[in-house]
C-alpha cells in the first residue's frame, strides 16, 4: 500500500473515531441531563438537590445501591400517634417498619404534643418535623425506611383504607399475613394505603430490637429543642465543676492547672426517678398481676442504691428526672450519700426552659439530658428508661462493647429496681438479640450485661 493510500485510510479512521467520540459524549450528556431531571423530581422525598452535576451522578449511584427496596411512589398513612414521648417513638418506629414491610414510604405522621390518655379529642397534634429533623431522618435511615410529605402525592389513584384487626382472634401470625396480602395485588396498586383503627403503639410487633434501634438512631431533635437540652446539661456541669473546684481548694493548695484538667468536664448522674403516686399505683398492680416484686422502688431504696454506684467522694451532680408533681417534694433531695448533689429542674433553675414548651417537648429535653449523662439509672419497667438504655447500648455497641458486667465502660446504665452488686443497682445493657421490642420493654428480660 502506497503512502497516499495509508494517509487516506488514517484520515478515514480518524474521522470515524472522532464521530464515535462525539456520539459517546452526546449520550453521556443526555444521561446526565436525564439523571438531573429525575433527581430533581424526587426532591420532595428527601433527596438533596445538588448543584454540581458530578455530585448528582454520584448521589444517584448511592440511591441505586442503597434505596432499591424503598418505593417512593407508594405510601402508607397511619393514624395520629399519641401518648407519652417514648410510646410515640415506639409507635412511630412500628409505623416505619410496617411501611418497610409493605415496601412503601411512610407519610409524615402527626405526633401529640399533649398527654391525654382517654380524651382523644383533646390531643394537641404536632407535626413530626417540629420535633425531629425530617431530612436528617431520611439521610440516616436511607435504604432502610423512608419518610414522605403529603405534598409528594400525585393523587393518581384512590386511597385504600386498611382496617387493622383486633381482639384475641387477631393473632400476630394473622396480622403479618394481612400485611403480606396488602403488599401485593389490587391493594398494592393504590398510591396510598391508609391504616385505620388503633394507634400504632397497639399494633402487633413483628420486628427485632435491632430494627427498632436503627429507626431510633435516625431520630435527631430539631435544633431548637436540642439547644434547650444543651442549656440544661451545661447548667448541670457548671454546678458540678463549681463544687469540685471548692473541694479541691479545701483539700490542697489550689492549682489552676489541676482544676482545668479535673473539673473542666464535670461528670453527672441522671436518675429517672419514678415514685409519683400514679406510677406507684400502676407498678403495684403490675407486681400483683405478674408475681414479680422488683418493679416498684421507694425513694429511700433508689437513693441508697444510687449511692452505692460511686465510691469517690468527689462532688457529683445527680440530676433527678421526675414528674412535675414531685418538684415541691423536698424529700427527694434529702438523704443522699456524701458527695452526691441532687438537683431537679426547679432547684437547678431551669424549670423556665421546660415551661415554655408542651408536654412532648419537655419529655424530649429530659430524655436528651438523661441519654447524655455519664451514668444513667432508671427503672427497667419504664418505657422512658428502657429507650434511654437502648440508645446508650447502641453507642457502646458501636465501640465494640457487648457486655458491661465485669468492666468499667463509657455510658454505663443501671436499673435501680433490681438489686445488683454491693447493694447497688443492677448494671443494665439492652439485649439486642431479642426478636421483638416488647421483650426488652418491661422487666428483667430487658437486662443484660
Amino acid at each position: 500500500m502506497d503512502l497516499s493510500s495509508k494517509s487516506k485510510l488514517s484520515r478515514l479512521i480518524g474521522c470515524q473515531l472522532t464521530s464515535l467520540t462525539y456520539i459517546c459524549l452526546a449520550l453521556v450528556t443526555m444521561v446526565l441531563f436525564l439523571r438531573a431531571v429525575l433527581l430533581h423530581s424526587f426532591s420532595g422525598y428527601g433527596v438533596i438537590e445538588w448543584n454540581n452535576l458530578d455530585l448528582i451522578l454520584s448521589h444517584s449511584l448511592l440511591l441505586n445501591s442503597h434505596d432499591e427496596g424503598i418505593r417512593r411512589d407508594k405510601y402508607l398513612e397511619v393514624p395520629q400517634i399519641v401518648w407519652g414521648l417514648n410510646n410515640q417513638k415506639i409507635a412511630f418506629a412500628r409505623a416505619c417498619l410496617t411501611a418497610r414491610t409493605l415496601n412503601r414510604t411512610l407519610l409524615m405522621p402527626s405526633l401529640s404534643a399533649s398527654l391525654f390518655y382517654k380524651e382523644i379529642d383533646r390531643l394537641q397534634p404536632i407535626s413530626f418535623d417540629k420535633v425531629f429533623q425530617f431530612d436528617k431522618f431520611n439521610s440516616l435511615c436511607k435504604g432502610f425506611v423512608q419518610l414522605g410529605r403529603y405534598s409528594d402525592l400525585k393523587n393518581q389513584t384512590g386511597i385504600y383504607d386498611l382496617q387493622k384487626g383486633s381482639g384475641r382472634k387477631w393473632t400476630v401470625e394473622r396480622d403479618m399475613e394481612h400485611l403480606k396480602q396488602s403488599s401485593r395485588g389490587h391493594v398494592d396498586e393504590h398510591e396510598v394505603i391508609r391504616i385505620v383503627g388503633k394507634n400504632p403503639f397497639l399494633w402487633h410487633d413483628h420486628w427485632p430490637v435491632e430494627d427498632y434501634a436503627r429507626v431510633f438512631e435516625c431520630l435527631v431533635l430539631v435544633d431548637e429543642i436540642s439547644k434547650e437540652a444543651d442549656k440544661v446539661v451545661s447548667k448541670i456541669r457548671q454546678i458540678g465543676k463549681k463544687h469540685r473546684s471548692k473541694t479541691e481548694m479545701i483539700q490542697s493548695d489550689f492549682d489552676a492547672n489541676t482544676e482545668s484538667s479535673s473539673t473542666a468536664t464535670a461528670p453527672y448522674i441522671a436518675v429517672h426517678m419514678r415514685v409519683e403516686i400514679d406510677w406507684m399505683i400502676h407498678c403495684k398492680k403490675l407486681e400483683q398481676r405478674s408475681g414479680v416484686n422488683q418493679i416498684c422502688s421507694s425513694k429511700q431504696e433508689i437513693i441508697e442504691r444510687v449511692g452505692n454506684i460511686v465510691s469517690s467522694e468527689s462532688p457529683t451532680v445527680v440530676y433527678l428526672a421526675v414528674a412535675d408533681s414531685l418538684l415541691n417534694d423536698s424529700s427527694i433531695l434529702s438523704g443522699w450519700k456524701k458527695g452526691l448533689l441532687p438537683f431537679e429542674k426547679k432547684r437547678l433553675g431551669v424549670d423556665g426552659i421546660y415551661k415554655k414548651h408542651p408536654y412532648l417537648i419537655q419529655s424530649a429535653i429530659d430524655y436528651e439530658v438523661c441519654s447524655r449523662a455519664d451514668i444513667f439509672v432508671g427503672n427497667s419497667f419504664s418505657t422512658f428508661s428502657s429507650l434511654v438504655v437502648l440508645e446508650r447500648t447502641q453507642k457502646m455497641k458501636r465501640m465494640g462493647i457487648t457486655r458491661s458486667c465485669d468492666i468499667d465502660v463509657r455510658w454505663p446504665s443501671y436499673a435501680y429496681n433490681i438489686l445488683g452488686e454491693s447493694n447497688g443497682p443492677q448494671k443494665w445493657m439492652t439485649n439486642m438479640s431479642h426478636s421483638t421490642l416488647q421483650a426488652i420493654s418491661y422487666g428483667s428480660n430487658a437486662i443484660t450485661c
